[in-house]
């Protein structure tokens, strides 16, 4: 079955930068669309950016100026390159694919 594993999450300070990764198992990688999504405490989970198994790319609108998704099929991985963060970026960011999730990876952004 689908396995996701995201790792990269952790504490920064506003204006930096984080790269989180999703390693998938048990899928035809290269086949699927991957998507990155986060969830803040009291809040709805919510589209960060997607990619197509042809590149296609797509990103939320608070994201679009400094979040870049990306992927490496060799290495069946999806990442998620996070730059200028903000405090309000600040949630468990998960991956998924074929509507299998990930556990998720803690972003936390202080001061």
């Amino acid at each position: 079955q689908v396995q996701l594993v995201e790792s990269g999450g952790g504490l920064v300070q506003p204006g930096e930068s984080l790269r989180l990764s999703c390693a998938a198992s048990g899928v035809r990688f290269s086949m699927w669309s991957m998507g990155w999504y986060r969830q803040a405490p009291g809040k709805q989970r919510e589209l960060v950016a997607s990619m197509s198994a042809g590149g296609e790319t797509n990103l939320a609108d608070s994201v679009k100026a400094r979040f870049t998704i990306s992927r490496d099929n060799a290495e069946n991985t999806v990442y998620l390159q996070m730059n200028s963060l903000k405090p309000e970026d600040t949630a468990v960011y998960y991956c998924k694919c074929r509507g299998v999730w990930g556990q998720g990876t803690q972003v936390t952004v202080s001061s």
